[in-house]
């Protein structure tokens, strides 16, 4: 009688847990990255670039957890889309038409100006296409969180969108740091400087940094120019939804491909909702608006931390360092560019 017996295979988690797994394990990391973001030199790299770290850092010792792939998929792809939409209060709409729309054409040179360079520096440097392009919309528009609006209408692997996210996210600390140094030895009054700096850093808590140091006028005038390019983000997105159904036209698998980006149509309407309803006619507490930007802050950094643990170093070093070459010259000549304008 053979009595070898045969252990059995471990069991899978169901669905139910391994979403509920994936997800939890996303915010987990997001904690992480927020603690690590209080550290000495990581304060300035901030929650979202610090989680990112440790996200790909898990990934190359620990490998991917297979287990809970489906919620951290969720956090990747739907986390991320409702915080984009909540993205939308930050936008004042009445703000930008009102007082911005001299700045706001320059706003417009400055996206078609980063995108284009940094395309073309791409091609010169034989650059990988596709993070480059996400570095020229994060550089001309908001940074990490244009990136992530515009990732599904490209199409974009969640691997390249985590690199476009971390490297944005570095550089524009860096140069942000830059403008604070160069601020007492700038020829700038306040008015000038905050303007410099919200039309050529790349997100809004960048130039929120370097706008500081020149008052709360020079703050203004500065989220009020990061503004408009927060505000333009829309309309950028429906021409590359047009530009990929040109594309790949005549090809009807990746012609149905291109799905219509809805949570834009939420981040408009909540945009609206902020600039016309919550607070002009029903009043809303500081405090509600404080609860929602921490709201989105960890939507975001969990749906960064899902992307992040597709990102394999042992490819990032072939296929970014390129893309961030192109991306650095296309920030310091933006820079350079903007000063002499404002």
């Amino acid at each position: 009688m053979n009595t070898t017996s045969v252990a059995p295979s471990p069991k899978k988690p169901s669905k139910t847990t391994a979403w509920i797994g994936g997800v939890a394990f996303t915010f987990f990391i997001a904690l992480l990255g927020y603690l690590l973001a209080k550290l000495p030199g990581f304060d300035h790299i901030g929650q979202l670039a610090s989680a990112i770290i440790i996200a790909v850092v898990f990934r190359q010792f620990f490998g991917y957890p297979e287990a809970i792939r489906p919620g951290i998929a969720f956090s990747s792809k739907r986390l991320l889309r409702a915080a984009i939409i909540l993205y939308g209060l930050k936008l004042n709409i009445d703000t930008v038409l009102s007082d911005g729309l001299g700045l706001l054409v320059r706003d417009a040179g400055v996206i078609v100006f980063a995108i284009f360079l940094t395309v073309w520096l791409a091609k010169m440097f034989k650059a990988d296409p596709n993070i480059s392009l996400l570095l020229g919309i994060g550089t001309g528009v908001c940074g990490a969180a244009a990136i992530a609006a515009v990732a599904p209408i490209l199409k974009t692997k969640d691997e390249d969108t985590a690199i476009g996210v971390g490297i944005i996210a570095l550089m524009g600390t860096i140069f942000a740091i830059g403008y604070t140094i160069l601020r007492p030895f700038l020829p700038l009054d306040s008015i000038s400087y905050g303007m410099w700096a919200g039309i050529s850093l790349h997100e809004i808590a960048h130039v929120a940094l370097a706008g500081a140091p020149a008052g709360e006028d020079g703050l203004a005038i500065a989220l009020l120019a990061k503004l408009g390019r927060v505000f333009l983000l829309v309309p950028l997105c429906f021409i590359l939804m047009a530009v990929m159904k040109r594309k790949n036209k005549g090809n009807e698998e990746s012609d149905a491909k291109i799905e219509f980006p809805w949570f834009l149509v939420g981040f408009i309407i909540l945009s609206v909702l902020g600039s016309y309803v919550l607070g002009p006619v029903i009043p809303v507490a500081d405090s509600v608006y404080d609860f929602v930007s921490v709201l989105t802050t960890w939507l975001l950094t969990a749906a960064m931390v899902g992307l992040g643990l597709n990102v394999s170093l042992r490819d990032l070093r072939a296929r970014a360092l390129r893309p961030l070459a192109a991306m650095t010259i296309t920030s310091i000549l933006l820079s350079v560019i903007a000063y002499f304008i404002v």
